[in-house]
Formats: C-alpha cells, sequence, structure tokens
C-alpha cells in the first residue's frame, strides 16, 4: 500500500491565508478559489458553519459568498445536498496527476490530506486569527482508493450523482481523474472499523506534521521509516537525504514548499500500519 501525503486548502497563496482552527478545535479546511466551480463558498457547510459568511468574517470581504469553491476533495456528506449513490471523491488533473500515475498509486492506496491551519478567535467585528499562533501543517482527512476513473472516458449518464464536482467544468484533459472512495477503510489488523474516507474533527498532537519546535511550518517531524534508507526511497519528492536529520525513531524533514502529492510506498513496513492505526484514533 501507498500512503499519499496530499497538500489541499487555504494557504498563503490559494486563497491567502491558513484554514482556521476553530474556538473548540475544529478543523475547518477552506477549499481552494476556483472561477470554474459551479460551486459556491455560501453553498458549502462545515458542521453548521457557511463557509461564505466564515470566509466574509474571517477577512472583511463579502464576496467570498457568491465566489467559486474547488470542494476537492469532497469527503463529507453533509457539506452539500446530495444525490443517490454519492460517495467521497478526490479529483486530480496536470502534473500532480502525473506525479500519482508514475508513481504506480492505484485501487487500495491511502490519500492522507494535509493542509495550512492557524487557529482563531472571535473579535468584535468577526473572526480573527490569534496573533501569536503560527500555521501548521496539519492532516485533516483521508481517503482510501476504491476506483479510479477518467473523466473524459466517462458515458454521459456515467456517475450521475458526481457531475456537481469541478473536475466535470473542465475542458478535455487526459489527465483528469477522479479517485471515488472505498466504502469502509481496508487496512490488516485495525482493530476499529472506519468508512473508507473521512475527516478528523479536531486538531490532535498526532495529526500536526509541523514540528512543535519549529517556527517553519514546512519543518516536519515524521516517522523514520518516512525517510529513505537501505532498500526504501522513502517520501517522493523528498528523496535526497540532505533534506532529513534523524532521531532515532524519528526524523525530521525539510519539506518542499510546493507539490502537492508525496508519495510513500510502505511495502513491508509493519510500522507504518502502526502509525495510521494510531493516527486513526484521533478521528
Amino acid at each position: 500500500m501507498r500512503i499519499i501525503l496530499s497538500r489541499k486548502g487555504f494557504d498563503s497563496s490559494a486563497g491567502g491565508c491558513p484554514s482556521p482552527i476553530l474556538p473548540d478545535g475544529r478543523l475547518c479546511s477552506l477549499p481552494i478559489p476556483d472561477d470554474r466551480s459551479p460551486i459556491t463558498y455560501s453553498s458549502v457547510d462545515f458542521d453548521g458553519v457557511n463557509l461564505g459568511e466564515l470566509l466574509a468574517l474571517l477577512t472583511g470581504d463579502g464576496a467570498w459568498h457568491g465566489s467559486g469553491a474547488h470542494l476537492d476533495p469532497d469527503l463529507r456528506a453533509d457539506a452539500l445536498p446530495r444525490s443517490p449513490g454519492w460517495k467521497p471523491l478526490l479529483g486530480q488533473s496536470g502534473s500532480a496527476q502525473g506525479h500519482l500515475r508514475n508513481e504506480s498509486v492505484t485501487v487500495g492506496d491511502l490519500f492522507l490530506f494535509f493542509g495550512s491551519f492557524r487557529p482563531i478567535q472571535q473579535a468584535a467585528d468577526g473572526w480573527r486569527f490569534i496573533p501569536d499562533q503560527m500555521p501548521r501543517h496539519v492532516i485533516w482527512g483521508w481517503l482510501q482508493v476504491g476506483e479510479i476513473l477518467k473523466v473524459d472516458e466517462l458515458p454521459s449518464d456515467a456517475v450521475a450523482w458526481a457531475r456537481y464536482h469541478p473536475h466535470f467544468a473542465y475542458g478535455e484533459d487526459p489527465s483528469n481523474t477522479l479517485y471515488l472512495a472505498t466504502e469502509r477503510l481496508n487496512l490488516d489488523q485495525l482493530a476499529r472499523e472506519f468508512p473508507g474516507a473521512g475527516t478528523f474533527r479536531s486538531v490532535d498532537e498526532r495529526l500536526v506534521l509541523t514540528a512543535p519546535e519549529s517556527r517553519l511550518q514546512t519543518r516536519w517531524k515524521l516517522p523514520a521509516f518516512f525517510a529513505p534508507g537501505a532498500g526504501r526511497e522513502g517520501l517522493s519528492f523528498h528523496r535526497n537525504r540532505s533534506r532529513w536529520t534523524m532521531e532515532g525513531n524519528r526524523c525530521l524533514l525539510n519539506s518542499a514548499f510546493r507539490g502537492q502529492e508525496f508519495v510513500l510506498d510502505t511495502a513491508g513496513c509493519g510500522l507504518a500500519l502502526d502509525w495510521l492505526i494510531d493516527l486513526l484514533a484521533a478521528a
């Protein structure tokens, strides 16, 4: 099985700010802006919070209400009204999809979605980021691949429930790909049953990639099996060993500033399964 650390949501270049950690600890990943998307921020619900209203209060700009939102990955059933047959899904295209293809990502592999997050607090005129809290990279969701579809090869009547998705608003593109979630998460030795895709409700130290002592969110602390070593390539885009500093069974990584999909082949690594089980305990 491959683990794909997949960068998704607002940051300084896409959206202009981190996604918020709400005062009660909830991780609210904001989908990036997309003028071609038929979905607006005001149409997306996050656990009773309207994203258009949240962004207007956070930024002071009411234009977010009617702006297009690239709701992708789309993991929460209650985010939008749904057609029968809906299931969680992810779209990918271009060079990012080319990288997934080159890394042989396939059915059964597991996406872990991460993004930039920063705590917010209530202010007199809306929401504000807490000044002394730095942004951190945090894992906020997962999707195990159950089916892979090429959008341009689909018959016009196929997956009718998914036609709202932004990747159906694109022109012809042979790389345009959908990853549909499995019904249930299939991991050997998993003590509890989990859905094939979902989100982590609240921030938890197990979900934080940024090293706790770092002022730079791209300085990560990870289990040592993510690093390249004897008989293993390590995490894609990070196979230069000079990026890594080993600290026993943990390691520090100077992670890439850009790039969407970082792939790790976990074949023969039981420690990776143990880590995933511990991570899912935070769900």
